[in-house]
């Protein structure tokens, strides 16, 4: 059952890993197969560039960052390079296993990590780490396993909205507005 924000904050912050899903949370969850002139089909998917700007942020906090993914994806991949994703683990519907690999490669505990998820094959992980997500249009069964409930839908601002959480927690969110209230064009 979600907690209140102030029991939020307090499990963020313990967090030193941010772990996602990507289908239904890095993205809206829809998935998009455009023909290929040669032939078969290639795959496309939409990411938020506001989670984008905040997975920089939580790395610039010194907060590792990983995915674990049901489905593998050359879009995913691509995308993980360019944020520089610390982890990396696809093709896991059953997700302790590659969670428990993230976990000793990391050097953090279970209440060290914050997970964000949207459907029933997160549950698992949900239900061990220090800080469980839901997005808003996460499945409904999640909600009472989770500590949070993000205001936005997956692929739409969640992961952001969990990062700035986390960082305020923190302390670290100060910080960064700071750096663009204070900063001259020049």
């Amino acid at each position: 059952m979600p907690l209140n924000l102030q029991q939020v904050r307090r499990r963020a912050r313990k967090v030193k890993l941010l772990l996602l899903d990507v289908d239904g949370v890095m993205t809206d969850g829809r998935i998009y197969y455009v023909p290929r002139p040669e032939g078969g089909m290639f795959e496309t998917k939409t990411f938020h560039s506001r989670d984008g700007i905040g997975i920089r942020y939580a790395r610039d906090g010194g907060i590792k960052v990983g995915i674990i993914s049901g489905r593998g994806s050359d879009t995913v991949r691509y995308r993980a390079a360019e944020l520089k994703l610390d982890f990396i683990e696809e093709n896991s519907l059953k997700k302790i296993p590659p969670y428990e690999r993230i976990l000793q490669a990391a050097g953090v505990k279970d209440e060290e990590v914050c997970f964000v998820g949207d459907d029933l094959v997160d549950l698992p992980i949900l239900k061990r780490v220090g800080l469980a997500v839901c997005v808003q249009n996460g499945h409904s069964l999640l909600r009472k396993h989770v500590h949070y409930v993000t205001k936005a839908p997956g692929g739409q601002g969640a992961i952001r909205e969990t990062i700035e959480i986390i960082l305020e927690a923190q302390g670290k969110w100060k910080p960064v507005v700071a750096r663009y209230l204070n900063a001259t064009e020049e």
